[in-house]
């Protein structure tokens, strides 16, 4: 049963904004990607599963079209489609060639202050919306519409509305290299140190160095300023409790709630690891039952030279050279610690990946 065809004419395509993809994408890998952000959508009317409707010409040569599905993604957002697209219906909306399906958003348009010029603009908003960001439901869609498209190889074409023009956003999937390890199991810090070192031999802890000595000499004995009413006695004593007190948080340190480990990519920048527990992960690993009270979290992230290249729509082509190189050891590096502590692996967008996959 084929899909509906999208009309670039319709006020579908035109007034609302678009989620385009590949043609090879099935409707159930956005499914997926929906609950990964929000923990309650649902197909409302499922893509293959409606009753078809009649479509045709003048004289009335028929060819059965299924109707096209309903995603709830929110209380006031839906996601429609599948349709198809043809090579007039990309010329005429302005989305990539390689686009071969797309779903239509239905959202409220709620638009907030106007954006502050200057700093970085990865997704390219500031382009999209001068007159106004997206706010409340319009944000949340919004924002997982380009997560999805960064994943999926995609795209979205923005609406003309709000005093807004209709712009394409074509997130870089190349650009989503960082990787998160989430797991139940917390690693020391020299043994994360030998798992980080099978991937970059030259990882190095990154942990802070105490560097207070304890009081000068003198403390306690002369009067200093606001206390000139206490006795010798009672400063001597005050003082006394106040080591005591100190002694004792230092031989009985807080539990560690997190660290971090550095590799120097020299020219490329550093790979860093990241340590610490979480009491929120995003909803995708707060759904799986060991994490229901927390999870333990392995952030590996890439950190460019110039970290207003990574910030960028449209990086330097120095920076995709030097993310080229960068992300296989990003990668290697995930490979050990899900290697090391098991559980599940989110790229930059929350988004579950498959460890066969890396």
């Amino acid at each position: 049963m084929a899909l509906p065809a999208l009309d670039p004419a319709s006020s579908d395509a035109t007034g609302h904004h678009l989620l385009v993809l590949p043609a090879d994408v099935g409707h159930e890998e956005v499914e997926t990607l929906a609950l990964s952000r929000f923990a309650r959508a649902a197909w409302e009317v499922q893509p293959s599963s409606a009753a078809p409707r009649p479509s045709g010409g003048a004289r009335a040569l028929r060819a059965l079209t299924a109707a096209p599905g309903v995603l709830r993604l929110s209380r006031h957002s839906t996601l429609v489609g599948p349709f198809t697209l043809d090579r007039v219906a990309t010329g005429m909306l302005g989305v990539p060639p390689s686009a071969g399906i797309a779903y239509v958003v239905h959202a409220p348009v709620e638009r907030g202050d106007k954006p502050w010029p200057g700093g970085g603009d990865r997704d390219g908003l500031r382009r999209a919306f001068p007159a106004g960001l997206p706010v409340r439901d319009e944000e949340r869609t919004v924002a997982w519409l380009i997560a999805a498209a960064r994943r999926l190889g995609g795209a979205v074409r923005t609406t003309a509305a709000g005093g807004s023009p209709a712009t394409l956003l074509v997130p870089d999937p190349a650009a989503a290299v960082d990787l998160t390890v989430w797991t139940d199991i917390w690693l020391e810090p020299e043994a994360t140190l030998t798992v980080m070192r099978q991937a970059l031999p030259r990882a190095y802890l990154n942990l802070p160095k105490p560097l207070w000595n304890g009081p000068p000499r003198g403390v306690g004995e002369r009067p200093v300023r606001g206390a000139e009413v206490l006795t010798p006695e009672q400063r001597r004593s005050l003082h006394a409790a106040a080591e005591e007190y100190d002694v004792a948080a230092l031989t009985n340190p807080e539990p560690m709630r997190g660290y971090g480990a550095l590799a120097d990519l020299e020219l490329d920048g550093m790979v860093a690891l990241e340590v610490s527990g979480e009491t929120r992960p995003p909803p995708v690993i707060e759904s799986v039952p060991w994490a229901a009270r927390g999870a333990v979290a392995y952030r590996v992230r890439w950190e460019p030279p110039d970290l207003a290249d990574r910030e960028a729509e449209r990086p330097s082509l120095e920076h995709r050279v030097a993310r080229g190189r960068a992300t296989p050891l990003v990668i290697a590096l995930t490979r050990a610690v899900h290697k090391a502590v098991g559980g599940e692996i989110t790229d930059l967008m929350d988004f579950v990946v498959d460890p066969a996959d890396l």
